[in-house]
Parts: structure tokens; sequence; C-alpha cells
């Protein structure tokens, strides 16, 4: 990589290298999609906005830590004050923090620079002159943004269990709905949770990816998916504005706290998923008729 070059860009040889040859239209793909996820995590820009969202739960801990030790009473937000109680609620409201603004900021990072990153610094043409095809890279791009969902989701959730651990007493969890239930029960309804807040994203990757096909500015792809995304947890907010709720992809990404009962509530999961799945196949639909039609190789 020549010291001019952008953080995070791929050589165009070891691109070629990697992603033309002779072998199977299966096991091709499945090589692009294994280049894409290792250039998409071992980017300075990556591992800082995963390092981001792991300081969140931290610093949330260390706030209860310090403000509890000063004789503060540990109340606020939902969830916070029985941080002092359990330090595995640090996990769950981490969540409930990061969902609403972080979650979203660094996805619309990523997934607005899916397409649109490559076209600012050349690279997508010469990933077009190999046997991948349009549709299968426009589909390898979707799949490596959404792996970053799980993991940046992931990365919330294992360093609010780990900082909760550190700093507080842990012990059986208290439901919402009243029953108490064990740490391995609450380890898997926290992974649910993870699974339940990715799929939420899934969406917003969408319409991120169908963005970044519309220029070459990777900024302005980011930045009209992170504005979106605000917008409609807005006008998720104004009861003048309810008869739009259902239709608004970020109505139900608080739901995961249904998780959190017993017996579990599965209808947030499942209106969640319905919703989630129709903006991927609307805006995938239209990020792939943009994508085939676009003029890359002139």
């Amino acid at each position: 990589m020549s010291p001019a070059e952008p953080v995070g860009a791929r050589p165009d040889a070891d691109r070629t290298a990697d992603e033309s040859g002779d072998g199977p239209r299966g096991g091709l793909g499945l090589a692009l999609l294994g280049s894409e996820l290792a250039v998409l995590f071992r980017r300075v820009r990556t591992i800082a906005l995963l390092g981001a969202l792991a300081l969140i739960p931290v610093l949330l801990a260390v706030a209860v830590r310090v403000t509890t030790a000063d004789g503060g009473s540990g109340r606020g937000p939902a969830f916070l004050g029985d941080i002092t109680q359990n330090g595995l609620f640090v996990s769950l409201t981490a969540l409930t923090v990061a969902i609403p603004l972080f979650l979203p900021l660094t996805v619309g990072v990523v997934a607005g620079d899916t397409v649109a990153g490559e076209a600012s610094l050349g690279t997508l043409r010469y990933l077009l002159v190999t046997p991948v095809g349009r549709v299968r890279l426009l589909l390898v791009k979707y799949a490596a943004a959404a792996a970053f969902c799980l993991a940046a989701t992931l990365v919330v959730v294992v360093f609010g269990a780990i900082a909760g651990a550190a700093l507080f007493p842990i012990g059986p969890v208290t439901l919402l709905s009243g029953q108490t239930i064990g740490l391995g029960d609450y380890a898997l309804r926290l992974l649910l949770m993870a699974l339940y807040v990715t799929l939420s994203l899934l969406g917003l990757s969408a319409i991120g990816l169908f963005a970044s096909t519309l220029t070459s500015v990777p900024v302005g792809a980011m930045a009209a998916t992170i504005v979106l995304s605000t917008v409609a947890q807005i006008v998720d907010a104004l009861p003048q504005l309810d008869a739009l709720d259902p239709w608004l992809f970020t109505h139900h990404w608080l739901g995961f706290a249904d998780l959190m009962r017993d017996p579990i509530s599965w209808d947030s999961f499942a209106a969640n998923a319905l919703l989630q799945a129709g903006y991927v196949a609307v805006f995938g639909a239209l990020a792939l008729g943009r994508f085939t039609t676009k003029d890359v190789l002139s």
C-alpha cells in the first residue's frame, strides 16, 4: 500500500487475486465475501467504530459506580438503578442507550460506504471486470454490512457484561414480569436481544446500501442514512403521526425488552422481522436496479 493510499483501500492486484479464478461460482461468492469481511474488519475506521461502541457500556458502568460510591441513588433511565443491584443489567441498559443513536450512526457509516467507497477509490471498476457480477457483488456488500450490525451489537452486549461483572455484584436476574432466572438463562436472553437488535438494523443497512449506489461520495451516503434514521425516530415519537408508526423501520427497535418476560413475548420479534424484511426487499430492489444500470466502467 502506497503512503498516499486511503486507509482501508484494497490494492487492485490483491483484489483480483482474491476474487478472480476458475472455481465454482458459489466458491467465488464465498471467497469474495471472505475478502470483503476481512477488509471491513481490518480497517482502522471499523475498529475505531467498534471501540467507541465498547466504551458505551464501560462508561455507563463506571458512571453508575462513581455515582453510587459518592452516595448517589443510582437512579436514572430504565434499568439504570438495577445496575447497582446486579451488574448483568449493564448490557441491557447499554443496548437501550445505544440503539437510538450510536448503533445507527456506526451502521450508517459502514452501509453508506459499501458501494460509494469503492467508487470514490476507483476500485469498483476493477471488481466488476472480474467474473463476479453486479448482483453477487451487491449481495456480498450487504452481507458484510449485516455482519457489522451483528458485530456491533455483540460488542455492546459483551463489554456490558464484562464491565458489569467487574464493577457490580452479579446473580440471578429478575425479569420485567417478576420471575427470577439464572445466569445461563439470562445469557441466552442476552444473545436473543443481540439478534433482535441486529435484525432491527437490517432495514437501515438496506437504506444505506441504496444510498451508497446513488453517489460516489461516501460521506453523502453515510449522512443521508443517519439523517433518515433520526427523522424516522422523531416521526415515531410524534403522536400526531401515529398512523405512520407501523411503517417506520425504527418502530420496533426497543421491542427487545419483551425478551425479558416469562414467558417470552415473540410478537415484537415477529413484527420487527416482517417490517425489516419489507425494507430489505424494497431498498434492496432499488439498490439492485440502480447498481445494475449504473455506468462505473467509463
